[in-house]
C-alpha cells in the first residue's frame, strides 16, 4: 500500500453508512434484513437442490435458471457480511483491501448475472422462433461451455477495475454512500486523476450490460414477430406465457440498475436516501424475488414444491 493510501503507518480504512437518518444499530432494521437474507438463501438453495435432484428438470432452462441462482448467491453474500455488521454490530469500518475485494465480487457477480439472463433469453429465442432445432441447438455442452464464458467474461472484465483502483490515492473524506464498496462510490473518495479507472469503469459497462441488454431487446423483438406471426390466439398467449419468469428476472435486475446508475451521475442533487435504497433494491431484489418468480410461474418447479410439502397420500391428486 503507498503512503498516500494511509496515514503514516495507519492502513487506509473506508468508513461504510448505514440508512441516512437513521442510529447505525437499528434492530426494526437488521432483523428484516436478516429475513431477506435467509429467504434469499432458502429460496436459490431449494431451488439449486431441485434441479440438481430432479432429473426430468435436467434441461437447458432449469441449467441456465441453476446458473442464475449461483449468481444471486454470491451477489447476496458479497454484501452480507458488511450489511449485517453496521445493523448488528454497529461496525462500520472496512480496510482498503477488503473494501476492494467486495467491489470486486459485487461488480463481477452482476456482470454474470446479466450474461446469463443475455442466454436465458437466447433460451427462449430457438424454444419460440425455431422451436424443431431446440434440441439440437441447445445442447448440455453447449450451456457449459456458455456457462464457462460468462463466468469467466465476469472475472476478466472486472479484473482491471480492482487493480486500477488500488493505485489511486485517497486522501479527502472516506465515508461511502453506501453499506458496502462500489467502484463509483470509491472513485468518488479519490483524489488523484481518475479519468483512466473512469473510462474503464464505463466500458466495462458497456461490455457488460450494455451489450447484453441490447441483446436481451433483440432477442424479444424477434420473439414478439414469432409469436404475433401465430394464428392461434391461445397458441401465442401459451408461447408468451414461456417468457413471463424471464421478462420478470430481466425487470427486476435491469430498473434498480438503470436507476442507480442514472442517479450516480446525474443525481449528485439528490437526498443521500434515494441513492442508498436504489443501491440496496439492486443488490438484494433480485436474489430474493428471481426464485420466487421461477417457482410462482414455472410449471414443474411449482409441482415439485407441492409435492414436497403435501402429504405422501395427496402427491397423486397434484
Amino acid at each position: 500500500m503507498s503512503s498516500s493510501n494511509g496515514t503514516g503507518s495507519s492502513p487506509l480504512t473506508f468508513i461504510l453508512t448505514g440508512i441516512p437518518g437513521l442510529p447505525v444499530s437499528s434492530y426494526w432494521v437488521a432483523l428484516p434484513l436478516c429475513c431477506l437474507y435467509l429467504l434469499m438463501l432458502l429460496g436459490n438453495c431449494t431451488l439449486l437442490w431441485m434441479i440438481k435432484t430432479d432429473h426430468s428438470l435436467h434441461t437447458p432452462m432449469y441449467y441456465l435458471l441453476s446458473m442464475l441462482s449461483m449468481a444471486d448467491l454470491g451477489l447476496s453474500l458479497s454484501t452480507l457480511p458488511t450489511m449485517l455488521a453496521i445493523f448488528w454490530f454497529e461496525s462500520t469500518s472496512l480496510c482498503f483491501e477488503a473494501c476492494v475485494v467486495q467491489m470486486y465480487f459485487i461488480h463481477c457477480f452482476s456482470a454474470i448475472e446479466s450474461g446469463v439472463l443475455v442466454a436465458m433469453a437466447f433460451d427462449r429465442f430457438v424454444a419460440i422462433c425455431y422451436p424443431l432445432l431446440y434440441a439440437s441447438v441447445l445442447t448440455s455442452s453447449l450451456i457449459v461451455k456458455a456457462g464457462g464464458v460468462i463466468f469467466m467474461r465476469g472475472i476478466c472484465v472486472v479484473l482491471p477495475v480492482a487493480v486500477l483502483i488500488q493505485k489511486m490515492p485517497f486522501c479527502r473524506s472516506r465515508v461511502l454512500s453506501h453499506s458496502f464498496c462500489l467502484h463509483q462510490d470509491m472513485l468518488r473518495l479519490a483524489c488523484g486523476d481518475v479519468r483512466v479507472n473512469s473510462l474503464y469503469g464505463l466500458t466495462a459497462v458497456i461490455l457488460t450490460k450494455g451489450l447484453d441488454s441490447m441483446t436481451i431487446v433483440l432477442s424479444y423483438v424477434m420473439i414478439l414477430r414469432t409469436i404475433l406471426s401465430i394464428v392461434s390466439q391461445e397458441a401465442r398467449v401459451k408461447a408468451f406465457s414461456t417468457c413471463i419468469s424471464h421478462l420478470c428476472a430481466v425487470l427486476i435486475f435491469y430498473i434498480p440498475l438503470i436507476g442507480l446508475s442514472i442517479i450516480h451521475r446525474f443525481g449528485k442533487h439528490l437526498p443521500p436516501l434515494t441513492h442508498t435504497l436504489l443501491a440496496d433494491a439492486y443488490l438484494l431484489v433480485p436474489p430474493v424475488l428471481n426464485p420466487l418468480v421461477y417457482s410462482w410461474k414455472t410449471k414443474q418447479i411449482r409441482r415439485r414444491i407441492l409435492v414436497l410439502l403435501c402429504p405422501r397420500g395427496t402427491q397423486q391428486q397434484i
